[in-house]
Parts: structure tokens; sequence; C-alpha cells
């Protein structure tokens, strides 16, 4: 079993930065392909990035690329997503998961342990 919990969350002005962590305890964290997901009020929970288990790759939903970076520190046992130019459109409850298997998926499917969210509202 593993338990995560996202931080970082907040309130910031478009255009901004944030930066979320997804910190980990239970079993081997390096185990696992970690994703970041995303749900706006009223809409379904949609893939952001994820990254394998060592880091050496990593995957992005369209509307992020070149803003965004999921990356890991493994000894800290914490996932992390840098949020750069951020828009209103960013503005929603954001998740990490753990992956079910040892290929990443844009699926909430494919992801069983979640945390319990963090809050990221941009103003415009």
């Amino acid at each position: 079993q593993v338990q995560l919990v996202e931080s970082g969350g907040g309130l910031v002005q478009a255009g901004g930065s944030l930066k979320l962590s997804c910190a980990a305890s239970g079993r081997a964290f390096s185990n696992y392909v970690i994703g970041w997901f995303r749900q706006a009020p009223g809409k379904e929970r949609t893939f952001v990035a994820a990254i394998s288990r060592y880091g050496s790759n990593t995957y992005y939903t369209d509307s992020v690329k070149g803003r965004f970076a999921i990356s890991r520190d493994n000894a800290k046992r914490t996932v992390y997503l840098q949020m750069n130019s951020l828009n209103a459109e960013d503005t929603a409850v954001y998740y990490c998961a753990t992956s079910t298997s040892l290929r990443w998926s844009s699926s909430t499917d494919g992801y069983d342990y979640w945390g319990q969210g963090t809050q990221v509202t941009v103003s415009s």
C-alpha cells in the first residue's frame, strides 16, 4: 500500500508559477510510475503528466507541454510538478497517483493509489 500527499497548491496570477509536490510513504517508491491529474469543477479528472520509475522518461498532455515539468527524487520519495505560465484553464484540483503497471497511462484507470489533491487557482 502507498500513501500519497500533495502540497504546494494555492492562488496565483495568470502568468505565474507554482511547484506541486507529491510525497509518498509505504512500499518502495521507485517501483511506481507516477502520474499527475487534474479536475476542474464539473469536469472529469484528466491526465496532466507522468514520469517513469527512475525519471528517465516523462509524458505530458499537449496543453501543458513547454509550461509544466515533472520530476522525481526517489531518495526523498517525492514527485514534483513545476508549473509555469499558468492560465485560468489550469485552475483545478491536482492529484498524484501511482500507476498499476510499469507503463505510463493517460487514463485514470491506469492508476490505483491517489492522494487527496491540492487546489490550484489561477486568477486572470
